[in-house]
């Protein structure tokens, strides 16, 4: 099948764009709207996370359990994002990988580490607790 000069025009104009945000990723909003919350949900997974274990060593078992389940819902909501970014790149939309987003994963694993952690020390407390 042949490729019209309409054809190639539009694809010319997709990349085009497609280098002029990778050359400034800032000015796309709705990206940046995602990596931030993706920054926010990775710093509230890992807060909750530290300060369950906190309460876990003062002995308040019911603080942390709630402070456990605060970090779950903050990793729910990074997931849904990362899983809305999953769908659009499997629908062949363009889902620029750049600092930002490695900075905002980044940020996002981290918290899932800590919170993985916090649960094995919450538990532990518990023990030494009993």
């Amino acid at each position: 099948m042949a490729t019209t000069i309409e054809q190639l025009t539009e694809k010319v104009a997709e990349i085009q764009a497609q280098l002029a945000l990778a050359s400034h990723p800032m000015q796309d909003e709705t990206r940046m709207s995602t990596v931030m919350g993706l920054i926010m949900h990775g710093g509230s997974i890992k807060g909750y996370a530290l300060q369950a274990i906190k309460a876990a060593r003062e002995g308040d078992f019911e603080a942390a359990d709630e402070f456990l389940s605060q970090s779950m819902a903050e990793d729910k909501l990074a997931h849904d994002a990362q899983t809305e970014m999953l769908t659009q790149a499997a629908q062949g939309e363009n889902v620029p990988i750049d600092i930002y987003m490695v900075h905002a994963q980044d940020h996002v694993m981290t918290g899932i580490a800590t919170r993985e952690l916090a649960i094995e020390m919450v538990a532990l407390y518990r023990k030494l607790a009993d």
